[in-house]
């Protein structure tokens, strides 16, 4: 047991990112720290499950036009546990995020399961990301009158429940006049796709090489990787702003009436599923390693990405709700949808061309995360040492880099998004509430430690992290919470079976 929660000095954190074989190169500022902030939050949750939140759907109520509320709740839970990430970022500028500061606080077995858990929000949700990415950009290319095939642009399960859905619909022609368009276009993929043995071929190719092309932008440098992103950050917000002004001179008062049709009940279900539009904020603490100033600059990039976004978040929730009435509003991209609903084709053009920079400036933060997770955990002894390699000429964790990006590209090929995004929020949560934990052991374990930002009101600001992450957990479908169960299993397996007798920690003691 002793060895289970052993835990990793901050020192000897810090000590571990000055190894020249293991060290990254330190270029960004406080500018570029926010906006990859902003480029991992404003993404595919506000351009896509931001429609489902309001209108409801699969088993949860919506919100209706009181989504505007549901997105303050979510920004209170994110803010104290973006509090919380500001003080470990500036005092532990180390890559791992939530694993490192659970490393410090709680205890090796408890880092383990925070890291493993991190592939959920990382991995997983750039999964979702890459689907939401495909759905925008095949639009798009139907706009311009270039439509990709449909057993290329979706994946096996979603063809097979259109094709019930039709089948279903059949026997009343009101009900199949009804269907989404994008219902009908999966259900002719399973028709339509090639077969090899009987098999039906389908898969997402969007959403694949998108993932491909991102990873090879991120080997060649972190500086490059940035100015990538930020160009993508201002030309996606310049896509939100024209969608407010425009979208402000067609809105109807009456479509927010009533404001909020499924009560308490709704506001909270939406709130569960649109904090996969708040995810972000904290990858900003996976650039620790490669920030000029972390002590001033990490807390800087994760409040201030986060005040931004929940300011833009709200002003589209009030507009979207008043364009449309609140229960048509359950498209894979709704803020486009509205305008074309208006007639207003060429600004849905403009929209889904902005949701493609968003969800390609997403894409980009979220696949510089992952890496950066494993190349401490690796760091650490508890993955193989391959796995914390470093490009003798970018200074990139290359090897890990390129297989977040084949295991990401591979289920975006062929995986659903709404089960994505469930499983993402419910990995977020968690690790919100161990990092939040943490900040409380660590003042009682080592108060005298310096801390360059400090989160104010300690406990009390932990502990609203732990009860509203934890209230948003509950509102989660017990399938997500089923799913999230057998992936720690799986994940404590890998532990026992390799990284306890490998940490390096566990070799000090035997030497």
């Amino acid at each position: 047991m002793n060895r289970l929660f052993r835990v990793k000095s901050l020192d000897q954190l810090v000590g571990d990112t000055k190894r020249p074989e293991l060290q990254l190169r330190r270029t960004l500022g406080p500018l570029q720290l926010t906006f990859l902030g902003i480029g991992a939050i404003v993404g595919a949750g506000i351009f896509s499950t931001v429609g489902a939140a309001a209108a409801g759907g699969d088993g949860h109520a919506g919100a209706g036009p009181a989504l505007a509320v549901s997105f303050l709740i979510v920004a209170v839970a994110c803010g104290f546990a973006a509090l919380c990430y500001a003080e470990f970022a500036a005092m532990v500028p180390v890559s791992g995020s939530a694993y490192t500061y659970a490393y410090a606080t709680l205890g090796e077995l408890i880092a383990w399961i925070i890291g493993w858990d991190l592939i959920l929000e990382y991995a997983i949700g750039n999964v979702a990301v890459a689907i939401s990415w495909s759905a925008y950009f095949q639009q798009l290319l139907g706009g311009l009158g270039l439509p990709l095939p449909a057993w290329l642009g979706t994946d096996f399960r979603s063809a097979l429940q259109a094709a019930h859905q039709v089948a279903q619909a059949h026997a009343l022609p009101a009900a199949l006049a009804a269907l989404d368009p994008g219902v009908l276009r999966d259900a002719h993929a399973l028709a339509d796709a090639p077969r090899w043995l009987g098999v039906p071929i389908i898969f997402n190719l969007p959403a694949f090489a998108i993932v491909a092309g991102i990873t090879w932008i991120l080997v060649l440098g972190i500086r490059e990787s940035a100015g990538f992103n930020t160009t993508f950050v201002i030309l996606k917000l310049a896509t939100i702003a024209f969608f407010l002004v425009l979208g402000a001179k067609y809105v109807k008062p009456a479509n927010w009436t009533p404001f909020a049709p499924n009560g308490l009940a709704g506001i909270s279900s939406a709130a569960a599923i649109i904090f996969f539009a708040y995810i972000g904020f904290d990858a900003v603490s996976t650039a620790a390693e490669e920030a000029r100033n972390p002590q001033r600059d990490m807390p800087i990039g994760i409040i201030a990405s986060l005040i931004a976004c929940t300011v833009i978040y709200v002003a589209v929730a009030v507009v979207l709700t008043g364009l449309a009435k609140w229960n048509t509003l359950d498209t894979p991209e709704p803020l486009a949808s509205v305008f074309a609903a208006l007639g207003m084709n060429w600004t849905a053009g403009i929209i889904s061309a902005g949701a493609l920079m968003a969800n390609t400036s997403v894409l980009i933060v979220f696949q510089l995360g992952q890496p950066r997770i494993f190349f401490s955990m690796a760091r650490d002894g508890l993955l193989p040492p391959w796995a914390a390699r470093v490009h003798p000429r970018y200074r990139t964790p290359h090897v890990t880099t390129i297989l977040t990006g084949v295991f990401v590209a591979a289920f975006a090929a062929v995986t659903n998004i709404n089960e994505m995004v469930e499983l993402t929020n419910i990995g977020t949560l968690f690790a919100f509430i161990l990092v939040a934990v943490g900040i409380v052991v660590l003042r009682r374990t080592d108060p005298a430690r310096a801390r360059p930002f400090r989160t104010p009101w300690v406990p009390w600001v932990p502990l609203g992290a732990v009860l509203s992450c934890g209230y948003l957990m509950a509102e989660l479908p017990r399938v997500t919470w089923e799913r999230f169960v057998i992936w720690l299993v799986i994940g404590l397996g890998f532990y026992f079976g390799y990284g306890v007798n490998r940490s390096r920690l566990n070799e000090g003691s035997r030497r």
